[in-house]
């Protein structure tokens, strides 16, 4: 059966009203074929991507910075080690003095460094061990027993054994400073009490143990205690989140940089132990301000709130430093004693609700005073001008910015007891001499003190107010030296001993001498007299002009310029024949040098400040040795010493010198200048060399000559340190003659 369709045309379409399906041709649907284009695959990939970027940077940030983190930590500078052996003159007191500047602590009972016990004419303490530059001298048990001002045993007490030698640990006495001003003190995590690390997990970050740098958890536990503390009690934030923040991050409060903060406190615990991430928050936590010092970390906070090493902190001084992390001003223990006081109880009662201590010892502690120092002890540095002079000394071999950042260890050769009595005779001695004379308004000083053989700077006092960092006298005021350069001169002549000897007889009589432009130049005697013959030590002790000059000229100009060269003058100066008579212009410091030579037995001995620098690690970078050049025989400079010996006994300073005990053995010189505008005077014993100088900084007169004002202040130096003053050791060549009922000596002529 043959059957027929009807075509439909395409183009009109048809409507069927009935359920029936109606019969229709379908068009066949097409296959798809390749990758259909989505929109939203493609930005997904990419913000993958730069997601990926944007924490591959933050990583490489985090490692770098992590890994090669060397805070700018200040140079520290020491003051010398106190060594303690039998026959050290120096008394009980002036050793607790010592102790008490230290930071150590009397005690009823021994049981830990830093302590001490004093019963009549004895002291025991133990010592704190520290790291010198030749070694470690660990921490001892020791009994030092004083006989008549002066020690008559040291012993170690465990074990029982007699000490040679007992050195305590040196007084830090300056810091120069990174230029941002922070300062810390770096700790290892495995000498850091258990207390400490206890009591920040307690108060900052309970689980930081078991999160992975940031704690949902611990974000509602802190929502939840301070909602009901009603103020702010705890934070959110890990103590890894914390130390991202004092790391890497500013201080602004936006959404990015919580982000970031997340993020890189993850990276931070993916890459480091939290060993090692408790140990940069232990030095990198802020913990105080100290004028435009910042103080980091909790090594240096103990020595600024308790004056103590951090290894001597108990439970009460460890938490209390615990409290200071949410404010360092919040809770400034010096300014707010009560509001830090319930801080730190507060760590105290968190500490013993996590079982960390009991509640007997979170309530015996709490009992504790806070027991802060009145003043951060690190911020006393009262030696501005000496650490000026090291400094100087340090930018021979050091960068400024190794200075401010390296944590270099330097080791200095002051004195503290003797730059004391410097400074309290400087400002005494200024106040009586402005008494004594009515020019003598506005006076300044300055004074140099050296070890006599080795050149070690044992005091440097600037003026009446030698804490005040401003202009440096010692070092930078120039002023003319007046008679104090006759020394070159009489050297010269004693170093001919064919022609000169103490006894040879010298014109004092006047002298003109006529300049190329036709001047004329007349010196003339302190006491406007001339003397006649007299012998050549007489003429130097009485610092006699005309016979000076006379025999400088005969000497020879050019000869005088090579002596003062040779004696350590390094000050380029023209020579005329008023330079016989002190025209020359120096400082203090260059005076010093000068008769450093002369005090040292004819060795120039650069004077020097430093003993040996170490790094952040404690290895030796350097040692400064002593470094000797042989100037001048030991011969005429042993009867120079002499007839210097003479100006203290008999000539310019017979006055002063009288009042000093008459079997020291003193030597020096003093100096003064045109118009009475410098008052000079060095002088030195077996022990010390001391260069005097006293004077108005606007150069004007004031009415005072070496032995009135400088010499005076020298004499009361000297009876308050009462140094060693023997007479020196007779070299070879050396005869002793009596001429006049004096014993004189004189160089045996070779043939």
């Amino acid at each position: 059966m043959a059957h027929t369709y009807k075509k439909i045309p395409n183009n009109r379409p048809r409507r069927y009203h009935s359920n029936k399906r109606p019969y229709l041709t379908k068009r066949p649907i097409p296959r798809r074929t390749g990758f259909r284009f989505k929109w939203y695959l493609v930005v997904l990939i990419f913000l993958l991507i730069f997601l990926g970027i944007y924490v591959s940077s933050l990583d490489v940030q985090v490692r770098e910075q992590f890994e090669g983190k060397r805070w700018a930590l200040p140079a520290r500078v020491y003051a010398r080690p106190l060594e303690v052996y039998t026959g050290r003159r120096i008394s009980a007191n002036m050793m607790i003095q010592e102790l008490k500047a230290l930071g150590y602590r009397k005690t009823r009972t021994l049981n830990e460094p830093g302590q001490y016990q004093y019963t009549k004419n004895n002291i025991i303490i133990i010592t704190r061990g520290f790291k010198f530059w030749d070694g470690t001298d660990p921490s001892r048990q020791v009994q030092i027993h004083f006989a008549d001002n002066q020690v008559d045993s040291v012993s170690e007490l465990q074990p029982e054994r007699q000490l040679t030698l007992l050195r305590l640990e040196p007084r830090l006495i300056g810091k120069i400073h990174p230029t941002q001003h922070e300062d810390r003190i770096l700790v290892r995590l495995a000498n850091v009490q258990k207390s400490l690390i206890d009591a920040i997990i307690a108060m900052e970050d309970r689980r930081f143990f078991q999160h992975w740098g940031i704690s949902l958890r611990g974000l509602v536990r802190a929502f939840i205690a301070n909602f009901k503390a009603g103020e702010r009690v705890q934070g959110g934030s890990t103590i890894t989140q914390q130390l991202v923040k004092n790391f890497y991050l500013t201080p602004e409060r936006t959404f990015k940089r919580k982000i970031n903060e997340a993020i890189m406190a993850l990276l931070l615990e993916w890459h480091y132990s939290k060993e090692q991430i408790l140990e940069a928050y232990f030095n990198e936590v802020f913990l105080g301000q100290d004028g435009d010092r910042a103080i980091h970390g909790t090594g240096l906070a103990a020595l600024f709130y308790f004056g103590r090493p951090l290894s001597e902190l108990k439970l009460p001084q460890l938490a209390l430093l615990v409290s200071l992390i949410r404010g360092a001003s919040i809770y400034n223990p010096r300014k707010h004693p009560e509001r830090v006081r319930a801080r730190r109880n507060l760590v105290l009662d968190l500490m013993a609700e996590q079982g960390k201590i009991t509640p007997e010892t979170a309530k015996n502690a709490k009992d504790t005073p806070l027991g802060i120092t009145k003043k951060g002890s690190e911020s006393q540095f009262p030696y501005p001008a000496f650490i000026g002079l090291v400094r100087r000394q340090l930018h021979q071999d050091y960068r400024e910015e190794d200075l401010r950042s390296e944590g270099l260890q330097i080791f200095t050769t002051l004195d503290p007891s003797i730059q004391k009595k410097g400074e309290e005779v400087m400002i005494n001695g200024l106040k009586k001499l402005q008494k004594s004379r009515r020019k003598a308004r506005n006076l300044e000083g300055a004074m140099v003190v050296t070890n006599s053989e080795n050149g070690e700077v044992l005091a440097l006092i600037n003026g009446k107010n030698p804490h005040y960092a401003g202009f440096n006298r010692p070092l930078n005021a120039v002023r003319q030296i007046g008679s104090l350069v006759k020394v070159a001169v009489y050297l010269t002549a004693l170093e001919k001993n064919h022609s000169y000897s103490l006894t040879t007889p010298l014109d004092d009589s006047p002298y003109r001498w006529k300049n190329p432009a036709g001047g004329v130049w007349k010196p003339q005697n302190y006491d406007h007299r001339s003397h006649g013959n007299v012998p050549l030590y007489r003429a130097l002790a009485n610092s006699y002009n005309l016979a000076t000059v006379r025999l400088g000229m005969k000497l020879g100009l050019t000869h005088i310029h090579e002596t003062l060269k040779r004696l350590g003058i390094e000050r380029e100066f023209r020579m005329f024949p008023s330079v016989l008579l002190g025209s020359i212009s120096l400082t203090p410091l260059e005076v010093a040098q000068m008769y450093q030579t002369i005090a040292s037995g004819g060795f120039r001995v650069p004077i020097r400040t430093i003993r040996a620098v170490l790094d952040r690690e404690g290895r030796q970078k350097e040692h400064y040795g002593i470094d000797i050049e042989h100037r001048f025989d030991a011969a005429p400079i042993f009867l120079l010493n002499y007839a210097l010996q003479q100006v203290v006994r008999a000539g310019t300073g017979r006055r002063v010198a009288k009042t000093l005990a008459p079997e020291m053995v003193l030597a020096g010189k003093t100096g003064t200048s045109n118009n009475l505008r410098d008052s000079w005077f060095a002088g030195f014993s077996s022990e010390l060399l001391t260069v005097t100088w006293v004077g108005r900084d606007d150069n004007k007169p004031m009415g005072l000559s070496g032995s009135s004002g400088a010499m005076v202040i020298w004499r009361n130096f000297i009876k308050a340190v009462l140094p060693e003053a023997v007479a020196p050791v007779t070299p070879n060549g050396i005869q002793w003659r009596s001429i006049r009922n004096k014993r004189i000596p004189f160089i045996v002529r070779s043939h």
